[in-house]
C-alpha cells in the first residue's frame, strides 16, 4: 500500500504523526488523546468503530499512520522506548520505516500494529500489546 504522508516517515516526524492524530481525534470523535497508557484503550475502541463500520486498511492508511505513531509515542513517553529508522531488510519485515527500540532490547513495531488491529479485531488490542512489550521494563 503506498501511503500520501504529509511529512517524510522518519524519526523527527514520528511526534509530528502523532501530534496531528490527537488533534484530528479530538475533532472528528470529540476524545482527548493524552498519551497515557489508559489512552491506548481510547485508540483501539476507534480501531474498533472503523472495523466495525467495514472499512479497509487501504482506505485510511495514513489514519493508522499516525495513530501507529501515537501507539509509539506512548512507548516512548511512558515506556522509556526511543524510535528508531529502519531500512533494507528489516524495512521489508516490519513493514514501516520506524519501529521503537525498548530498554529491555526489543522492538515493537507500533504503526504495523495498528494496521493489524483493524484486520483482526481485538485479538490484536493496542492496550496488551503495550504491556507486553512496555509495561514490563516501565520506568518507575
Amino acid at each position: 500500500m503506498e501511503l500520501r504522508l504529509r511529512y517524510a516517515p522518519e524519526v523527527g516526524n514520528a511526534g509530528r504523526f502523532a501530534a496531528d492524530i490527537v488533534a484530528s481525534a479530538a475533532q472528528v470523535s470529540g476524545v482527548e488523546l493524552d498519551y497515557s497508557v489508559a489512552s491506548l484503550a481510547v485508540v483501539d475502541g476507534i480501531i474498533e468503530e472503523f472495523r466495525g463500520s467495514g472499512i479497509v486498511s487501504g482506505q485510511i492508511g495514513e489514519t493508522l499512520f499516525g495513530f501507529g505513531c501515537y501507539v509509539g509515542e506512548v512507548m516512548v513517553r511512558q515506556g522509556g522506548a526511543a524510535w528508531r529508522g529502519v531500512g533494507g531488510e528489516e524495512a521489508a519485515a516490519f513493514g514501516f520505516p520506524l519501529v521503537v527500540d525498548l530498554p529491555s532490547g526489543q522492538v515493537g513495531n507500533p504503526i504495523g500494529k495498528v494496521f493489524r488491529r483493524l484486520e483482526n479485531g481485538p485479538e490484536d488490542s493496542l492496550p496488551y500489546f503495550y504491556a507486553v512489550f512496555a509495561e514490563p521494563w516501565r520506568p518507575v
